[in-house]
């Protein structure tokens, strides 16, 4: 958590030590098996790569890493639900961290971006909205994964929805990811469209073509 000090100098060190091992708890929790620690590593990874793309320093991209690590803090597997409740889970720890209210808004903002993933092209990279394009497409940055790792991806959040019947699932799984694919872009920085919709297209219509049968 050595970004909360940048975002919130004032920040006590117990009480930043404690948000981070609270963290760390709840995206190792055993019912997780995409939504965890790797998932959440390869966002922060992500971010990272599409933040250099741009001209944003360590200070503004504080938003976005705090994103991150707050986006599935909370996760049930009740889509749109957890968001909402990570988005308050990090309001509520950033202000007793005594976090800028500018802040805890735009964290909150960009947590809640990840319900429905559908961001306007207004966030442009060296634009305003630049840190809502960055934690969009880091978080889907796993679309355009190696064949490996997307198709582990799948067989990860089937687990997460173990209980759900096979044909319920297909259709609702199909319903979420082929939105994806009928967009003009799938991404929304011109970096990840460039380096990452030509692999996240083709993984996107292998799978869609598998759940179809």
């Amino acid at each position: 958590m050595a970004d909360v000090a940048v975002a919130v100098p004032g920040a006590e060190r117990a009480d930043v030590e404690r948000l981070g091992s609270d963290l760390l708890r709840r995206w190792s929790e055993p019912h997780r098996r995409y939504h965890d620690v790797a998932h959440l590593t390869e966002v922060l990874a992500a971010a990272d790569v599409l933040a250099r793309g741009g001209r944003g320093n360590r200070a503004e991209r504080s938003a976005v890493i705090l994103a991150a690590w707050f986006h599935d803090a909370v996760y049930e597997g009740r889509g749109g639900d957890d968001e909402r409740r990570s988005a308050a889970l990090a309001a509520r720890e950033l202000g007793v961290l005594g976090a800028d209210e500018a802040l805890v808004d735009r964290v909150v903002t960009l947590v809640l971006d990840t319900v429905e993933h559908d961001i306007a092209d207004a966030a442009a990279d060296d634009g305003p909205d630049a840190d809502r394009a960055i934690l969009h497409d880091a978080d889907l940055w796993i679309l355009a994964s190696p064949t490996p790792r997307f198709d582990e991806y799948c067989r990860q959040v089937r687990e997460e929805y173990a209980h759900v019947p096979v044909a319920e699932y297909t259709v609702g799984r199909a319903a979420v990811l082929r939105p994806f694919l009928v967009r003009p872009h799938v991404y929304r920085s011109e970096l990840a469209r460039r380096e990452w919709e030509p692999a996240a297209r083709e993984n996107l219509a292998r799978e869609l073509t598998r759940l179809a049968g």
